[in-house]
């Protein structure tokens, strides 16, 4: 990596004096499950997409590593990823292009190894360069990667909103929880969106989220889980990956795309953060500067 562009990565760079003042807060949401296969990525981009046709300015940010698939569920081609911010080929700015909706969307790499094994400095440099980007948004939806690595606690972290996806499979349910652990008892997270995926209907929805509950309520006191709602088991979101198109926009009366965009209009109530919380953050100058501004 260049030296300068490490400098950023690790939090060591200063920004420059002749910036411009930043933008407004933007509210920052990660997306998450215990285990792969849950649906998490379908639900993140079809968030982002649907919440871009709903007005609001969203920046997706495809936060799996190194098996990133963002692009290629919307069907984009972009000519540079997070690969290239990482080794000094390209801004944060160039990363960006624009997707379904005008949605903004960060792509990472697939198949770089070393994007999976970057240092625990070098994710928190991620989040911390997306303080240098001037644009105006409301939300960014981050996709996280599976699982309890690093860089999965450090981008629940850095969000306002940690939504967990889930399905009704008992390593589903197990591996949540586990997640759910690791991010209260190592990183402060104690409050928990959940989305119940690819159920038979509204009442299974909610039963998996019950599961959920009773077994956190069980172990982790302090930690504090809220239903966001659930997504139908749709064959239109299977044909709609198959496609390369998000679901809420080429089948838009589909039940998946009802429900996401339900999902959408809830998180779109969420106000954007008026004040730091201490520790590592998106947009972390921003929330700073509106604070002083207060």
């Amino acid at each position: 990596m260049q030296s300068r562009e490490y400098a950023k990565l690790t939090n060591t760079f200063p920004l420059s004096a002749t910036r411009h003042e930043p933008a407004g807060p933007v509210r920052t949401i990660a997306v998450t499950g215990g285990k792969g296969g849950v649906g998490k990525t379908n639900v993140s981009a079809n968030l982002a997409v649907a919440l871009a046709g709903m007005g609001k300015r969203t920046l997706l940010l495809d936060a799996d590593l190194g098996l990133a698939n963002i692009d290629v569920v919307l069907g984009l081609q972009p000519k540079h990823t997070l690969a290239d911010l990482v080794a000094g080929r390209a801004t944060l700015e160039e990363v960006i292009i624009e997707g379904p909706n005008g949605v903004l969307v960060v792509p990472a790499a697939s198949g770089r190894r070393h994007m999976a094994e970057l240092q625990p400095a070098e994710h928190v440099g991620l989040v911390n360069v997306f303080s240098e980007l001037e644009r105006d948004l409301d939300v960014m939806i981050i996709d996280t990667a599976a699982g309890i690595t690093d860089s999965v606690l450090t981008f629940c972290q850095a969000a306002q909103d940690t939504v967990v996806v889930v399905c009704d499979e008992p390593a589903s349910i197990t591996d949540a929880y586990a997640l759910i652990k690791v991010l209260s008892r190592e990183r402060g997270v104690d409050r928990i969106q959940v989305v119940a995926n690819m159920v038979r209907d509204p009442n299974e929805g909610r039963a998996l989220y019950e599961k959920l509950v009773r077994v956190c309520e069980k172990f982790l006191i302090d930690v504090s889980l809220n239903y966001l709602g659930c997504v139908p088991q749709d064959d239109w979101l299977r044909l709609s990956v198959q496609r390369q198109q998000p679901v809420v926009k080429l089948y838009p009366s589909a039940p998946a795309s009802l429900a996401i965009n339900e999902i959408a209009r809830r998180t779109a109530r969420w106000q954007a953060p008026t004040a730091p919380r201490g520790g590592v953050e998106f947009f972390l100058e921003r929330i700073i500067q509106q604070k002083v501004k207060a």
